[in-house]
């Protein structure tokens, strides 16, 4: 498996930084690092169960971390688990790509083969993090507890500017606008879940990182608080959410929730660079739903006694009763049969296009869905006369599979050309070199319309790779000269400014 990188940075007053749903800000001066930004949320009725993946690189002693909360936190509603959780659920429910192999035309029999590969989600880069009590800044310390390697106190506060100086005061660079942020969650009578490392404890653990953190309470809201993690930011974010419920899909219901494209047939150069295809695949979804679409991944019925089809393919175990308790659903464990509904979200947010906290809302949707790419290998020996019609068709498929695989991509066909040589022959048909032109001026006004390249820095910021696989974004607008894509334009408005002057001529 091939593990996905989105570089993606994003700036704090003195630090880089990005976070999900809590509010990450550093000791001034520490470089802090998080690789992704993961979390598992488990809803039932009005209990929600929600452990946040901590991928910390740094000195743990400038970690901590705030997150909203809607009640006081009891020691028994806290736990730390164990990181595989999020590797196993990540891998069986990350967009996938699928090989098949041609049937040799050539033989009476030959067996099917295929092969699967995973791009595992698309992970993300950087967060930052927070601190600990005082007194005289209309702040309150309700709780504090030590549970594994952390310190754990629950806060809350009158006002936003108190809570502010409480954390600048205690040595912690937050961003000028935190206050902004706070203010809401203040307002909303929420508390504030605050973390950070137990020096002492932390070595004794046995681990070589810091466990992911998991807190249950209830509330009638099913949310996750992002506005707090977009404080820092001047950039997009991007987030994976894994929910689990008793009834069917998880929708966000104050944005709108989409399916990724699914079942495509591509080309087989993507097989070594299937990483780089779902970034670009994901960047068009991404520019193409206006920058502020909840993206569907997975969903699936995973009940750990229904003895069905979970993925199609599968690409290893699906997760164990053990591993669902882990993770927070609690119904299993009065009833090993019940219903456990997985739904895999993925939402790339920023300031101006997420002001709003997630909500979501169980559905009673259980069509299975994930998204899948299909490779179909050519058949190796085709020398007979059935050889030779499979050969002539397998060229038209290969444009087909280019075809497919720039509409998803956004990249220009001619670059394929090597792959599939009857592409110029489909380029140059009816209109001869027009079309292309013509396509040329359609971009240049809407270059999302088929190119999916624009100038947007987000969009570059996205589409860096891993492997040396297209680290360079592609061009945006065109080679040929400005008066070529102008032409056809200019000859069409002589056309209607001479019909224009017949029209006048004859009724004078």
């Amino acid at each position: 498996m091939k593990n996905i990188v989105l570089s993606i940075v994003m700036m704090t007053v003195l630090t880089e930084a990005k976070a999900f749903c809590g509010f990450y800000v550093a000791k001034a001066g520490a470089n802090l690092y998080n690789n992704k930004s993961e979390v598992i949320i488990v809803r039932d009725g009005n209990l929600t169960t929600l452990t946040m993946s901590n991928d910390f690189k740094g000195n743990v002693k400038d970690f901590a971390m705030v997150v909203p909360v809607p009640e006081l936190l009891r020691e028994r509603d806290i736990k730390v688990v164990n990181r595989n959780i999020f590797d196993k659920i990540d891998a069986y429910s990350a967009p996938r790509m699928v090989e098949y192999y041609d049937e040799n035309p050539c033989a009476d029999k030959r067996s099917y083969e295929w092969d699967f590969g995973v791009a595992e989600s698309v992970s993300k880069k950087n967060m930052v993090m927070l601190a600990a009590p005082s007194g005289q800044y209309h702040v309150m310390i309700e709780a504090q507890y030590t549970i594994g390697e952390y310190d754990i106190t629950i806060l809350s506060a009158e006002q936003s500017g108190g809570l502010e100086s409480w954390l600048k005061d205690n040595g912690y660079s937050i961003p000028d606008n935190a206050k902004e942020v706070l203010q809401p969650y203040i307002n909303d009578k929420l508390k504030f879940f605050v973390v950070k490392v137990n020096l002492n404890n932390v070595n004794s653990t046995g681990f070589d990182y810091l466990r992911p953190i998991q807190i249950t309470y209830s509330s009638s809201r099913f949310m996750l608080p992002i506005r707090l993690g977009m404080a820092n930011a001047k950039t997009f974010q991007d987030l994976v959410v894994y929910t689990f419920t008793r009834a069917g899909r998880v929708e966000c219901t104050n944005y709108r929730t989409e399916k990724m494209p699914t079942g495509n047939n591509i080309p087989t150069f993507v097989l070594n660079q299937f990483d780089s295809f779902y970034i670009k695949t994901f960047n068009k979804q991404y520019l193409r739903n206006n920058k502020n679409t909840v993206f569907l991944e997975y969903a699936w019925n995973v009940t750990p006694s229904f003895a069905g089809v979970k993925c199609d393919p599968c690409v290893g175990d699906p997760p164990m009763y053990n591993e669902f308790v882990d993770a927070g659903v609690s119904w299993l464990t009065g009833d090993p049969n019940a219903t456990v509904f997985f739904t895999r979200l993925h939402v790339r947010y920023s300031r101006n296009d997420f002001p709003q906290d997630l909500m979501f809302q169980a559905t009673p949707n259980t069509e299975n869905y994930q998204a899948r790419y299909v490779i179909t290998h050519p058949a190796t020996y085709t020398d007979c006369d059935k050889g030779k019609e499979y050969l002539k068709q397998l060229e038209e498929r290969k444009v087909d599979e280019v075809l497919e695989f720039c509409k998803l991509t956004g990249e220009r066909t001619k670059k394929y050309e090597w792959y599939a040589v009857n592409l110029t022959k489909s380029r140059a048909t009816d209109e001869g070199n027009s079309r292309s032109i013509k396509q040329k001026i359609i971009d240049m006004f809407d270059p999302d319309s088929n190119s999916g390249n624009t100038n947007d820095e987000n969009y570059y910021a996205g589409a860096a790779t891993i492997g040396g696989q297209d680290n360079n974004p592609p061009k945006s607008g065109s080679d040929a000269p400005l008066y070529l894509l102008l032409l056809p334009l200019g000859v069409m408005l002589m056309a209607f400014y001479k019909k224009l002057v017949k029209f006048k001529t004859l009724h004078l």
